[in-house]
């Protein structure tokens, strides 16, 4: 099969990055109004004005390159469709979950940038190769404060409830942390068969293992808290990342691999906030062993994310031998 040439995929990944902020300036708009803590707001407000300013950088360098705005959509329809996905997942109707997406949502805008990056210095386009490289440290610098308002989220979910519902309030938070992995492991089921990079797909596999132990722990933890996952809460989960996913069965799409894999490192900190968010739950009421067993699974999430992180270079290879510029739509 013909390799595409670098400035089609680089056309690819910058409508990629276009989708994923176009979908960042809708959560972002509606952020404020979920926080409910004047400090978050704060955070939330002044990367809306970056953010603006991101979707304009990377919307002049797709014209500069030819691309009507009319092919925007139609270019980068699954990047949109991932933004979507994660803001199913985690319903961010409360400020501990609006952290907690956001958290995530960074690091898939960080992965699209660092892909973006690689992309440009092949192809030639220093001024995208730079554009790239200072929108992503915008993009980590918002993820650390975003990690540095897990406290802050957590004072308003506590401040909020009645004293003697805040233990009723932890066994939520271990449900919500079910449902998560219970999506998890129903994408890690579906991903290895989607991805042309062995290394990533005997991860993924390896991944949905540990995976499996990590919601056997939180079920542990939830039946010596006298409670058990919710039914209901599984399956609206499963159900909020249902139509997105279903491409995984579906002819091979431009850059799928790598999409994959950039969403599977967003996932794995969405999974990192979860966990980060249930220790300090566990804390308020002092559940020591909740508290071990989410500082556990957070050190194991960040190594799984920075061995997603190791495949980029490799899975942009492997998209790049996909086909032509047409199956991206910009023939």
């Amino acid at each position: 099969m013909p390799q595409r040439r670098p400035r089609e995929q680089l056309i690819s990944y910058l409508l990629d990055a276009h989708s994923i902020e176009e979908q960042a300036l809708k959560q972002l708009a509606a952020a404020p109004g979920i926080a409910e803590d004047e400090r978050l707001a704060r955070i939330f407000l002044a990367h809306l004005e970056e953010t603006q300013r991101h979707e304009a950088l990377v919307r002049e360098r797709l014209a500069a390159h030819g691309v009507e705005p009319s092919q925007f959509e139609d270019g980068a329809g699954k990047a949109g469709a991932y933004g979507v996905t994660l803001l199913g997942m985690v319903q961010p109707d409360s400020p501990a979950k609006l952290t907690a997406h956001a958290f995530s949502y960074e690091h898939l805008e960080l992965a699209a940038y660092e892909i973006l990056s690689r992309a440009a210095m092949e192809a030639g386009d220093e001024r995208t190769a730079s554009i790239a490289s200072e929108i992503g440290e915008q993009e980590r610098t918002m993820s650390i404060r975003l990690a540095h308002s897990f406290d802050s989220a957590v004072e308003v979910a506590i401040a909020r409830t009645d004293p003697d519902q805040i233990e009723t309030l932890l066994n939520r938070h271990l449900a919500d942390v079910h449902a998560i992995e219970a999506q998890a492991i129903r994408i890690l089921e579906a991903a290895p068969s989607s991805v042309d990079d062995e290394v990533l797909a005997v991860f993924l596999r390896e991944h949905l293992e540990q995976t499996r132990e990590h919601q056997r722990r939180v079920t542990e933890r939830l039946g010596a808290r006298g409670a058990r996952p919710s039914r209901i809460r599984d399956a609206a989960h499963r159900a909020a990342g249902l139509n997105p996913f279903g491409f995984f069965g579906a002819e091979p799409q431009p850059d799928s691999t790598t999409r994959i894999a950039g969403f599977a490192y967003a996932f794995e900190h969405l999974e990192v906030a979860a966990y980060e968010l249930l220790k300090r739950f566990a804390l308020e009421v002092g559940d020591r062993e909740t508290v071990r067993m989410a500082e556990t699974t957070i050190s194991e999430e960040w190594e799984s994310a920075a061995e997603i992180a190791t495949t980029w270079d490799r899975t942009m290879h492997a998209d790049a031998t996909r086909g032509p510029a047409e199956a991206a739509g910009l023939g």
